[in-house]
């Protein structure tokens, strides 16, 4: 295998080498091995040379869209209480009512680009690329597909995002459990399942995390965990599938830790790392904007499935995308985001406030330091070491008392019992957030009077 070299012009000083592309072949998924280019969308790119005439594709004219101009106002991030304008009209327009590239509109593209070498230092000639798609949730199944073939061992970390259980389950994948804490996964868990792999069975190809602000824990995963779990990576043929829709909501006291798309660039090659990320969570959850980062072999297979699957991601969404963030340029963005991550930080504040409050004794929890969710444990039997079940008490009394939440189970691959409830402190008041923790207290001291008689 042979190791590509680059030197970045700016930077004469830091040699990074690339995985090569041949490397990833044996990490496709058959399916992904047996993709073909779209027999009109594979000739696009054809249309720009300067003279052509094309008869290519089937695109509606555009002169019989009744779209003349589209006019929205946003805040302003740099001056507080301020108002901005933005219009979309004429060619910018024109091509957000059109057909447009299976990756993504390029100027969108070119920049999250930008984004990406200003938040995790990554420059654009190291052996990477980015596609654009219909929110993150979309992207990470087209990761999946490519990657996995059914059947096949995959390590999650655990608890894990609810929403990507049913991913693997309808591959019938053997879904191997990382443990996680309050510093993130656990490194020694990983290792130990790896390790001790069976030495005539095939060994999981990809491992997936969300290292801030995980849904449903809160945890965000230290600098430390990270560098052991990209050494693991290397030392065992893995990729890193990074989903971080909670980045740009990192509250915690402590210095931000780097992603592991910035941390791979300390080890001796770079191209493990799958990192997706996410508007939804900043600047609109129904726009559907996500980007994937990483290896181009990987993301041309994504590419090939989302030119089958539903051609590309809406351009019109990425149009209104676009202007906005053009008009805010990168030092307003990160206004926007530092105004995005106070808000969510004082939400934490009101709801732990109200935890103390009310469940004291009743429950425990971390304090978490990005994202929108609270993770903790009831107490439900007052004598006994005995781990609970919030199963019933979440979905059936909690309700009836007036609450709705999430039962821990549905965030373990395995649906194994456990006393852990998932709370979003996102949308609720102050007098919400108060009520509805005094209501759940309420229930537990039942359940608890029940369960000691």
């Amino acid at each position: 295998m042979t190791i590509a070299t680059t030197r970045p012009n700016d930077d004469p000083q830091r040699l990074v080498k690339q995985l090569p592309p041949e490397f990833y072949h044996s990490f496709l998924s058959k399916a992904a091995k047996e993709r073909r280019p779209s027999p009109i969308r594979g000739l696009y790119p054809l249309e720009a040379k300067p003279g052509v005439i094309s008869f290519l594709a089937g695109k509606p004219n555009d002169a019989m869209f009744p779209f003349q101009s589209f006019s929205f106002t946003a805040t302003c991030p740099s001056r507080p209480g301020q108002l901005t304008t933005v219009s979309l009209s004429g060619p910018e327009l024109a091509e957000g009512l059109q057909y447009g590239a299976t990756a993504g509109l390029p100027r969108l593209s070119d920049w999250f680009m930008g984004l990406q070498e200003r938040s995790h230092g990554r420059r654009r000639d190291e052996g990477w690329r980015l596609s654009v798609g219909s929110g993150s949730q979309d992207l990470i199944w087209k990761a999946v597909q490519s990657l996995v073939d059914e059947g096949d061992p995959v390590l999650i970390e655990s608890p894990v995002y609810a929403g990507v259980i049913p991913m693997f389950k309808a591959l019938h994948c053997e879904e191997h459990e990382v443990e996680t804490d309050a510093q993130g996964v656990c490194s020694s868990s990983l290792r130990s399942i790896l390790e001790n792999w069976p030495a005539a069975k095939s060994k999981p190809r990809i491992f997936y995390t969300v290292p801030y602000g995980c849904n449903p824990t809160g945890m965000t995963a230290t600098t430390e965990r990270r560098r052991e779990v990209l050494e693991l990576a290397r030392e065992h043929n893995l990729l890193i599938l990074e989903d971080d829709p909670y980045f740009y909501l990192y509250f915690g006291k402590a210095e931000r830790p780097p992603s592991y798309f910035r941390l791979e660039l300390e080890q001796p090659e770079i191209g493990r790392v799958l990192r997706f990320d996410s508007l939804s969570k900043i600047m609109s959850a129904g726009m559907r904007i996500g980007f994937v980062s990483g290896p181009k072999p990987i993301l041309d297979v994504m590419d090939l499935h989302t030119a089958t699957v539903n051609l590309q991601p809406s351009s019109l969404a990425q149009s209104i995308a676009l202007a906005l963030l053009e008009q805010w340029g990168y030092d307003d963005f990160y206004a926007h985001t530092k105004a995005v991550s106070e808000f969510y930080r004082e939400k934490r504040d009101v709801f732990e406030k109200a935890m103390r409050t009310h469940l004291s004794g009743l429950a425990e929890w971390g304090t978490p330091e990005a994202g929108m969710f609270f993770w903790f444990k009831l107490l439900l039997s007052p004598d006994s070491d005995e781990e609970g079940d919030s199963k019933e008490l979440i979905e059936k009394k909690a309700y009836e008392g007036g609450v709705l939440a999430l039962p821990g189970a549905v965030f373990l691959p395995n649906g194994r019992k456990t006393a852990y409830v998932r709370a979003a402190f996102s949308l609720s008041t102050v007098e919400q957030v108060n009520e509805a923790l005094e209501r759940l207290r309420v229930v537990i001291l039942k359940e608890r009077g029940r369960v000691s008689r």
